[in-house]
Formats: C-alpha cells, sequence, structure tokens
C-alpha cells in the first residue's frame, strides 16, 4: 500500500533552511526541470551561523505572534521580518544594538558579519533555481530636512541593495509612493502597508519578498474536491482539496507526520508538520525550535523526489491575506528597548533621539494545482521621541533683516510668492 499524505489548512507552513538545501545539475530526457542538488558554493560559517540562527528566530516568532493572534490562521515571513529589522540594526548603537542583534539571533557576530551574510546569502537564493519566481527588494524612504548619519543609508545601500527615497512626508502622495513600491514588488499581491504618516516618523524601512514556484509535479484539476477537515475544536467542515499520486517525501515523527513537496528544479520545496494523534497544531508551535526542525527535515528521504514512490496526496486549496503588528512579539523575544522612546539610541542613523515606532507585515498566500504563490512586505516606521529643529520654507512668510545684538531691524517683508 502506498503512503498517504494528508495536509490540512491549518498546517505549519514553514519553509525555512530547506530553501537553502541545493543546487545546480542536470535536465532531464523529457526536457523536463534541472534538478538541483547542490549550492553553488560552500557556506561561510558566519552564514552557517546566520541561516542557523535566522530559522531559530523564525520559529521563536512563529510562536509569539501565534500566541498572540485570535484567529485560525497565521502566515508570516520571518526572512522579510529579518532583513527588514537588519538593516535597522545598522542604525542601532550601544543597547539598542545589543538587544536587536539578540533577538535575530546573531550574538556575537560583528555587524559587518550580519550585513555580508545578508547580501552574499540574498544573492544565491536568487539565482538558485531558474524554474523558481524569487524576488527580494529593500527600500528606505526619509523625511526631507531631516538629519541622517550617512553611514547608514551607505550600509543598507551597499548590503541590502536598498533604495535610498528623500521624499516630503507632509504630501499626502508618499503613502501613495510607498505602497505603489511594495505593490511592484510583489506582484501586486500587497497593495497597501501604510495608511498615513504622523509627523514624528521620519523614516521607513521596507523589505518585500516574492515567491512562485510551480509544483516539480502538478496536481490535476479534475481531481480537486471537497474534502472534510477537522478543525482545533473538533468541529467537521468541508474544505476544497487537491488531490494527486505524487512524488513526495514523508517522514514520521512522534506525534506528528512531516511531508515535502518540492517546487521547480527540487532546490525550494514546501515543509509540512501535521500534527499526530491527541497533539495539536499549538502544542506543536509551543515546543518547535530550530533542533528539532532540524531533525524533523533531516529524517525526510533525501536526493531526487523523482526516484521516490508516488504517494496519495490530499492538499487544501487556498488564499489567504494576513497582517500583524510584531511590536509585542519583538518585544518578547528581548528587542524592546528599541521600541522605547526614552531609551531607544539609534545615533548611528540620527543625531536625534529615536525609536522603532512599529514593524508591520503583510502577507498573502496562494496554493493551488498549479504552485503556490507567497508575498511578504516588512514595514518598519521610525520616530522622533521629539522633533529635532528643521526649517522648510514651503508657504508664505514674513521676512526680517536686522543687528542681532541691538535688535534693530533694517528691512522687513512679507514674502507670498518667491517665484
Amino acid at each position: 500500500m502506498p503512503t498517504s499524505l494528508r495536509i490540512g489548512t491549518v498546517g505549519l507552513l514553514v519553509v525555512g533552511s530547506a530553501m537553502l538545501a541545493a543546487c545546480d545539475l542536470f535536465t532531464g530526457p523529457d526536457g523536463g526541470a534541472r534538478r538541483i542538488d547542490r549550492l553553488p558554493r560552500a557556506l561561510t560559517v558566519s552564514e552557517q551561523q546566520v541561516i542557523a540562527r535566522s530559522n531559530e528566530f523564525a520559529f521563536r516568532l512563529l510562536r509569539e505572534v501565534y500566541q498572540r493572534e485570535q484567529t485560525p490562521n497565521v502566515f508570516i515571513s520571518p526572512l522579510s521580518a529579518s532583513m527588514a529589522l537588519g538593516m535597522t540594526l545598522n542604525g542601532a548603537a550601544t543597547t539598542t544594538f545589543d538587544s536587536m542583534r539578540a533577538a535575530l539571533g546573531f550574538q556575537g557576530l560583528t555587524q559587518d558579519e550580519i550585513n555580508r551574510s545578508y547580501h552574499d546569502l540574498t544573492g544565491m537564493l536568487l539565482e538558485l533555481d531558474p524554474k523558481v519566481e524569487l524576488r527580494i527588494a529593500n527600500s528606505t524612504w526619509a523625511r526631507q530636512g531631516v538629519p541622517f548619519v550617512p553611514a547608514f543609508f551607505t550600509a543598507v545601500s551597499t548590503w541590502f541593495d536598498a533604495e535610498a527615497r528623500e521624499v516630503n512626508f507632509g504630501d499626502p502622495a508618499t503613502v501613495g509612493l510607498i505602497n505603489a513600491w511594495a505593490a511592484d514588488h510583489t506582484n501586486d499581491r500587497i497593495r497597501k502597508v501604510l495608511d498615513r504618516i504622523t509627523p514624528d516618523q521620519f523614516l521607513f524601512l521596507l523589505n518585500a519578498v516574492y515567491f512562485k514556484g510551480d509544483w516539480t509535479n502538478r496536481f490535476d484539476a479534475a481531481d480537486t474536491r471537497p474534502s472534510p477537515f477537522r478543525l482545533a475544536n473538533g468541529q467537521s467542515v468541508q474544505v476544497t482539496t487537491m488531490f494527486g499520486e505524487l512524488k513526495a517525501a514523508v517522514s514520521h515523527s512522534p506525534g506528528v507526520l512531516i511531508g515535502e513537496l518540492p517546487y521547480g528544479g527540487q532546490a525550494f520545496v514546501l515543509t509540512i508538520a501535521i500534527p499526530q494523534g491527541n497533539a495539536t497544531l499549538a502544542e506543536l508551535i509551543a515546543s518547535l525550535d530550530a533542533t528539532q526542525w532540524a531533525q524533523w527535515t533531516s529524517a525526510l528521504p533525501s536526493g531526487d523526489y523523482d526516484e521516490l514512490e508516488a504517494i496519495h496526496v490530499g492538499l487544501p486549496k487556498l488564499q489567504l491575506e494576513y497582517e500583524t503588528m510584531l511590536k509585542d512579539a519583538l518585544t518578547a523575544l528581548g528587542m524592546g528597548v528599541a521600541f522605547d522612546p526614552q531609551h531607544a539610541d539609534f545615533s548611528r542613523m540620527t543625531p536625534a533621539q529615536a525609536y522603532i515606532d512599529f514593524v508591520k507585515q503583510n502577507t498573502f498566500l496562494k496554493m493551488d494545482e498549479k504552485g503556490t504563490e507567497a508575498a511578504a512586505v516588512t514595514t518598519v516606521g521610525m520616530a522622533f521621541t521629539s522633533l529635532p529643529p528643521s526649517l522648510t520654507v514651503d508657504r508664505p512668510y514674513l521676512i526680517a533683516i536686522r543687528e542681532r545684538l541691538s535688535g534693530t531691524i533694517l528691512f522687513l517683508g512679507a514674502i507670498g510668492d518667491p517665484r
């Protein structure tokens, strides 16, 4: 009897270290996708550390968000959150830098090692599989007239390839520009990340991640049909489910079934963990860490999926949009000082007293017979504790030429049209 893999809508959707599991090789005689079975180069020690610690951050972040949300579905991009905060880290100093670095899992690594690893790993991911569409983009949006430390923008431009724009935050059109950037870099899947800009906000840092991959072995739409699905409260409902006999990897561990379906050339995969018996998804997430994840994924069959036995797969068809504010979750992970208006230190970004006002993530997920489309935009909003001195003459004004010590006014005027 072939193994049967039945996958639930609320199953854990994490494509962590598996995203980095391969690269290169041959095109089959049928002209199909190249199978990618090794990376183009060996990972450096710093890169290995960043991957391992980023995966640990991923599970800690998921756990904190899941425990706080009251919705049945939670879908986040740890990579997007990590990169947006990684950019922000370049402006942090003293205890703020230390707490952010620790929350992201990078304690013991220098700023240069962190930046270089983000840069090199991003380049590797983007070039890994030509059959999969992956985009990663970064941008910064600065309020005109605000004093910044030039080295901050040099760092995010060099290591994160971030577009740096200085714009008029008082112009209502600026919100539209930022939202348009998010839409442009997520194939129009995420169209709005900002509603407004407040007077104390002076900088937005955005990361966008877009993924679109066709299954290596697709489902047949003719086999898609309603099927029972048991909710967390025990209620059974009917959900539209895709069925097929597909080449998939399966592994059983205590209390959990692990399944994996490949995309394109088999470097990128969908990995799913399904609680078994009396175990619940909440319990699974509460105890999950990078070590446990590594044990589960290492138990999966390795090598060419085409050599695996076809098994019966049932996967719910779904589409969702998700939005969450990450301040509470990140505070729980130890970087609360970065959100503290009185104690945050972003002196490597600006000489003014500044703090992180919010961290927001918008995500999109679509899974159908052809494959998977996913997008995320993480927005970090920076604000001033008190607005720094500035002088922008943008409306009719009075002008005086005077001798300062005696107070004598030599000339005095009203300017209504500088043209």
